[in-house]
């Protein structure tokens, strides 16, 4: 009598190794279940969710060359995982730009997006703008002066 695919059978554990554990089956054949079809959560240690002599119910996953796959994993109701996923998502909030002081008292909004450029020529023109005022606020910040390097010495 073979062990069809799909049915869902009860044998004892009778060993466990840290890649999946051997459970003997009512036909005096064995099977085994690997870790990763133990539980719907991750499993690091085996030993914390079976041991030798636990009776349990699984399901047969394959069955080539008298080596039997059991699962108990798609016994179990995938309800945590369902709800896990369902999860409302997190709306994240829009970035409003900082206020520009111009003067006291005096705030002046950037945008956050300039108008789109129409033309290639005026999207290098934006980005060559946008690099060399980059490139200046860098030099300011660190401090040094056009010409001379960090060491002082001329370049």
């Amino acid at each position: 009598m073979g062990i069809e695919i799909g049915t869902i059978v009860e044998g004892k554990v009778s060993g466990i190794s840290k890649f999946g554990a051997f459970v003997d089956l009512p036909d005096n054949t064995t099977g085994m279940i690997h870790i990763s079809e133990v539980s719907q959560s991750y499993v690091n240690d085996i030993n914390d969710f079976l041991k030798v002599g636990d009776t349990v119910k699984a399901m047969v996953i394959s069955s080539e060359n008298g080596k039997i796959a059991l699962s108990i994993k798609k016994t179990q109701p995938k309800t945590a995982e369902k709800d896990i996923n369902k999860s409302p998502k997190k709306s994240r909030k829009t970035h409003k730009p900082a206020p520009r002081v111009t003067s006291p008292g005096d705030y002046e909004w950037q945008n956050s997006q300039p108008a789109a450029p129409s033309s290639f020529e005026d999207m290098m023109s934006l980005f060559k703008r946008t690099s060399e005022d980059k490139i200046s606020d860098l030099h300011k910040a660190s401090g040094e002066s056009r010409g001379y390097s960090r060491r002082g010495s001329r370049k």
